[in-house]
């Protein structure tokens, strides 16, 4: 059997007000001829198939024509969708019914029964190969609010949120078990943040406190073969466990993604086996670039901007640009310059940074390195530095920088 795990489209994304749909269509296009290339069983999408949980017309047209497409060229297609914390599990549910006899099985949230308990059949999924044969099982499980997870046993000490979600898996994992035959597989999917998965910056849009909504590898039992995830955007093995997988966004969803090669996975299972995962590299189809490279003068951002040369494009394939100034004092007309600069160049101005000593040296900016030079004092100081920045003068800032921190 031959799966593609593909998570986080984010269709109807903006990136700073510019409108992405011709790069969706291009990687739907594009996922479209390699699930055909490659003869793909069954297609996963671990979650936040759109930005946002009220998507536009468009961007429900793009994923219902691609899911129409996709069963045309294969007939035999299984594909397997579910919820992200950007979808709106009701309207992606919507067409489930419809969806269910073309081989679209969509799994927005957790439904109950009159006893309260969670209808844990509905999210036990049978995969099949080829032949028509069941191949594997999977726990198509969406993203989960505090909520939606069973209830903890009188007494368990658990946290009731992380406790409930592994308790949801168990259960599963044990149903799967009970329901499987000998050389079937079982496959989880999740969209979460596990323990040890690394965001790509800012374009994870969320901040985890002191960790408490992190889940642990070993909410996945030792018999799940593989377990989809979705949620962060930078493809990775959680925990060095191979088996246990986000495959990443497939288009940058902001500059701090510029150097990213983003992917889909593709697996092969021979029974309970996960025999190869494979990344296959989807193609960028609008550049984005960072100008300079790391935060310049003024004076040398112009030159670089007037030197930069991209070749001509449609309008909707013209290259992102971040321009990345340092500023030592305010410099009114800023974007002006930088307008100028770029007339006649082929480019969208998406966004201009802007930045300073004075916050470069921020706690938040440092490595860890920095950050263990020094002492609490020093942490304090500059955290409220940075806060003072925001409306300090130039002047004022530089007086006060080097009265709570004399000679940095």
């Amino acid at each position: 059997m031959r799966l593609l795990h593909t998570s986080d489209w984010h269709l109807g994304q903006t990136l700073h007000n510019y409108e992405r749909g011709y790069e969706h269509q291009r990687f739907l296009d594009w996922l479209l001829g390699t699930l055909v290339a490659e003869r793909v069983d069954v297609l996963l999408v671990a979650g936040d198939v759109f930005d946002n949980a009220n998507p536009s017309a468009a961007s429900q047209k793009q994923l219902y024509v691609f899911l129409q497409q996709a069963r045309a060229r294969l007939p035999a297609l299984q594909l397997i969708i579910v919820a992200g914390n950007h979808d709106s599990a009701g309207r992606l549910e919507a067409p489930g019914p419809l969806l269910a006899a073309h081989g679209t099985h969509v799994i927005g949230h957790l439904l109950r029964g009159d006893d309260g308990q969670i209808d844990l059949e509905r999210l036990l999924l049978p995969l099949t190969g080829s032949d028509g044969q069941v191949r594997a099982w999977c726990l198509a499980v969406p993203f989960l609010r505090p909520g939606d997870v069973p209830k903890l046993p009188a007494g368990d000490t658990q946290d009731a949120y992380l406790g409930g979600i592994a308790l949801l898996y168990r259960q599963l994992t044990d149903l799967a078990l009970a329901r499987r035959q000998p050389g079937q597989a079982i496959l989880a999917m999740g969209h979460c943040h596990m323990v040890g998965g690394e965001m790509s910056n800012d374009s994870e849009r969320r901040i985890v406190i002191g960790g408490t909504e992190m889940l642990p590898s070993g909410i996945f039992d030792t018999s799940i073969t593989y377990a989809a995830l979705g949620h962060l955007h930078k493809a990775q093995a959680v925990g060095g466990q191979e088996h246990i997988r986000y495959c990443g966004s497939p288009i940058p969803l902001s500059f701090a993604e510029v150097n990213y090669r983003h992917q889909v996975l593709c697996l092969d299972i021979d029974g309970e086996t996960l025999q190869a995962v494979r990344a296959i590299e989807v193609p960028r189809a609008v550049p984005l670039l960072r100008v300079p490279a790391t935060p310049a003068p003024i004076a040398e951002v112009l030159a670089q901007l007037a030197a930069l040369d991209v070749p001509g494009a449609p309008a909707e394939a013209q290259p992102f640009l971040e321009v990345r100034v340092r500023l030592d004092s305010p410099e009114p007309g800023l974007r002006t310059r930088i307008e100028t600069a770029l007339d006649g160049k082929p480019v969208r101005l998406a966004k201009i940074e802007t930045s300073s000593a004075a916050r470069s040296s921020a706690p938040e900016n440092m490595t860890l390195d920095q950050l263990g030079q020094l002492q609490p004092d020093d942490i304090f100081r500059r955290l409220y530095l940075q806060k003072y920045a925001r409306e300090a003068p130039p002047e004022l800032l530089s007086a006060l920088a080097e009265l709570l921190l004399p000679g940095a």
